[in-house]
């Protein structure tokens, strides 16, 4: 099959209206922390138990059109014995995988971030697909201060989004480019935007000059939002508005899709602010969601690492990704959070 078929026949999944993408990748240092919170221990096998109550939720496939996988869980097997990929396939769910190798330091600049894992990436890609991975998932970080993101920060993690992005396509996998403007701080709406504009036109600058074809990619920005520890809390309709301001004067109309990372939302303000997005109307492209906390957040703290939870959990679970697929319509009320929401 030559690559430009795969391309279109995954993104044609990934970009279907009202579905989205479960992001299931957190790392093993990132997920211990979130199991040891609610006090869950955290090892191989109920890291395993977890993600696979989380997959084999009854009803799914109907809102979640792809998952992206850890390395660790794209090796491991269901209860049953399946791959997890071959699982997620069999309901009608694409595989995908998180290929970058985490941050480091940014030589030259004050405590800013590039993300590693270009070297050995043609070889690991060859090897995930034999494994069924169908897309993959690559995050830079911006960081908002007085004094950044720096020019430096902003055009070193375009160039490597667009490398990233050009070796998957050439091995047939939809790349999702992730430049995730960061909600810590005390900054305002406007300066969240002043900032994400410019990261945005690097990115699609970058993707230009690596001949990135834009039909065959998913981006995953933040939205443009207030910081977390800012007095002036943007409304529901402010942060939609300046997200899509930002987003009409960067994205070509060319990308088929948009989900979202939650980035520090509650799984209740994600999913407000994506409505009130695809309320605005008129947009040149799919408008969904990406998120990992915000869906699997109540969850997580309804399982506990207890088998006799795991029916609720999987309720859960399959109540957010509903709600979040009705936002992806701009159906969604708030009204909805307090109903039983049948996913049969």
């Amino acid at each position: 099959m030559s690559t430009i078929i795969e391309l279109e026949s995954t993104i044609s999944k990934l970009a279907a209206r009202g579905k989205g993408i479960l992001a299931a990748d957190e790392s093993t240092p990132t997920i211990t922390k979130r199991f040891q919170a609610v006090g869950i221990e955290s090892s191989e096998e109920t890291r395993r138990t977890y993600r696979e109550i989380l997959m084999t939720t009854p009803g799914c496939s109907q809102y979640i059109a792809g998952v992206i996988l850890y390395e660790e869980t794209l090796n491991q097997k269901t209860s049953q014995g399946i791959p997890f990929p071959e699982a997620l396939k069999n309901t009608g769910i694409l595989p995908g995988i998180k290929v970058d190798k985490g941050l480091v330091h940014l030589a030259n600049s004050l405590d800013e971030q590039v993300t590693q894992g270009l070297d050995g990436l043609p070889e690991r890609l060859t090897e995930y697909k034999s494994k069924g991975a169908c897309f993959a998932k690559w995050r830079a970080v911006y960081s908002i201060s007085d004094t950044t993101p720096s020019k430096l920060a902003i055009k070193t993690n375009a160039e490597v989004l667009a490398r990233y992005a050009a070796i998957c396509q050439e091995h047939g996998i939809v790349p999702i480019v992730e430049p995730e403007v960061l909600i810590d701080g005390d900054h305002t709406l406007a300066r969240c935007e002043a900032v994400t504009e410019p990261v945005l036109h690097a990115v699609f600058n970058a993707l230009y000059r690596h001949k990135v074809k834009l039909e065959y990619i998913v981006l995953k920005p933040s939205m443009v939002i207030n910081g977390k520890t800012c007095p002036q809390k943007a409304s529901i309709r402010e942060v939609a508005e300046a997200t899509i301001r930002v987003l009409k004067r960067t994205v070509p109309g060319a990308v088929p899709t948009i989900n979202f990372l939650s980035g520090g939302q509650t799984s209740e303000q994600s999913t407000a602010h994506l409505n009130a997005m695809n309320q605005l109307g008129n947009l040149p492209w799919n408008l969904s969601f990406s998120y990992a906390r915000a869906l699997q957040d109540y969850c997580m703290k309804t399982w506990l690492g207890q088998a006799k939870n795991i029916a609720a959990a999987q309720t859960a679970f399959a109540k957010r990704a509903k709600l979040n697929s009705l936002a992806a319509q701009g159906k969604y009320t708030e009204a909805m959070e307090k109903e039983e929401v049948s996913h049969a």
